[in-house]
């Protein structure tokens, strides 16, 4: 481990830097429904609950990372795992402590083994095995990004077949949810994820030393400033317009961003890691371009869908989740497309768009149900860092080549 790595860890130990959220749903009556305890590791999260068969959650605690790994600009794998091993077994604890559930009493523990950073996966999966092997329970391997699309369940009435948009520091998905474990992937980032773009866009700009910004992460602070900022001001060529498919890129948007951010500071005269006079200007611009790129490709998604009779063209939903769904540009445009297009939108509550441990349990409650990957022998689980999410129709939707209307039409931009 490097010496920024064990400065980090030192400085967590003196107590600054983690956040634990937990609540209850407990009713005191003794449980005769199905219980699930889901674990939740698969990045700078360590989450933990339990829920029932009816969609209660019982108990929940979370410890987050997010405070050490500000502090290094980005999170560093070794950290994160050794801060999973010193918080999993106490944050399991307290799940089940506030749920007033006993290991024995569980139906079955659910985890996540992919996809995510290597080093996280391993420390959820190896405390789960032992704890299923020690109380002889079911396990449920539990992957990521199909929890994230499925936790609309928990909090709405969803009925499948939907459209589903996974925003994230890691991933960038739009995929037709047909069932529990029955995904068609539409398209997905060829790169990098808009989370974490946003977030290295933030810190070429060291957002950090903003006084407005100090306290927040990059995709945070990105939107905070480009709330007064204006996009026109600085215009960034949206990616992959000549590819008519559903797949996503960011990485050739963030090299131009930093061409554009090198320039004005020898205009400036100014010095990497100064705050330029425009960063807000260049925060709304930078937002705008990752907004239109989304927007386009989501278009594309619902009207091959609708094209091919995947969706219905009467109530179709369109399910957005992830940490990068909560921003409010993007949702904007996302429910002006929707509302264009007679699509409900949809979007589980904040809390539950970033990594947390209920939505691994209910993950595993409807896998439960369905009767799909319930496991009673763990011989030969791995952890797998990269893992596509279902059937792979990408290609198809590049066939179709389908033209997206100008979004101006949308009348988004002007609103």
């Amino acid at each position: 481990m490097n010496s920024i790595a064990k400065g980090l860890l030192k400085s967590i130990k003196c107590g600054r830097a983690a956040w634990r959220r937990s609540s209850s749903a407990h009713s005191g009556k003794q449980h005769l429904q199905k219980l699930v305890l889901g674990i939740e590791t698969s990045c700078d999260d360590t989450g933990a609950a339990v829920v029932d068969d009816a969609g209660n959650v019982l108990g929940e605690a979370l410890h987050c990372q997010k405070d050490v790994h500000l502090q290094s600009g980005g999170i560093i794998p070794v950290v994160a795992q050794q801060l999973h091993r010193e918080n999993i077994e106490q944050v399991v604890k307290e799940a089940l402590s506030l749920s007033r559930v006993s290991v024995h009493e569980l139906s079955a523990v659910a985890t996540t083994v992919k996809p995510g950073l290597a080093l996280s996966l391993e420390v959820g999966l190896q405390y789960s095995l032992s704890l299923v092997d020690r109380y002889q329970k079911p396990f449920i391997p539990v992957h990521h990004m199909e929890a994230h699309a499925l936790t609309i369940r928990l909090t709405h009435h969803v009925e499948f077949p939907f459209l589903v948009l996974l925003l994230s520091g890691g991933h960038c998905i739009l995929a037709v949810a047909q069932g529990v474990a029955d995904f068609l992937l539409l398209g997905q980032s060829i790169d990098i994820a808009p989370g974490d773009m946003l977030d290295k866009v933030a810190r070429r700009l060291s957002l950090r030393k903003h006084p407005e910004c100090r306290s927040m992460a990059g995709g945070k602070a990105i939107e905070h400033l480009a709330q007064t900022g204006s996009w026109q001001e600085h215009t960034f060529r949206v990616p992959m317009q000549q590819y008519r498919n559903c797949d996503f890129s960011f990485s050739g948007l963030q090299n131009l961003v930093n061409k554009a951010i090198t320039q004005k500071e020898k205009e400036e005269g100014i010095q990497e890691g100064d705050i330029l006079s425009c960063v807000k200007d260049i925060a709304a611009a930078v937002q705008h371009t990752v907004a239109v790129h989304i927007l386009q490709r989501t278009y594309r998604a619902m009207l091959f869908c609708i094209k091919n009779g995947i969706l219905s063209s009467k109530n179709a939903t369109l399910v957005v989740s992830g940490g990068v769904a909560s921003n409010q540009y993007i949702r904007k445009g996302l429910q002006t497309l929707a509302d264009a297009n007679d699509f409900a939108l949809l979007c589980p509550p904040p809390r539950l768009c970033t990594d947390n441990g209920i939505m691994i349990a209910w993950n595993g409650i409807e896998r439960l149900r369905a009767g799909l990957g319930v496991l009673h022998s763990t011989d030969g689980i791995r952890y797998e860092p990269k893992a596509p999410l279902g059937i792979d129709i990408s290609k198809r939707v590049e066939e179709d080549s389908i033209k997206v209307p100008k979004l101006k039409k949308l009348q988004w931009l002007a609103s």
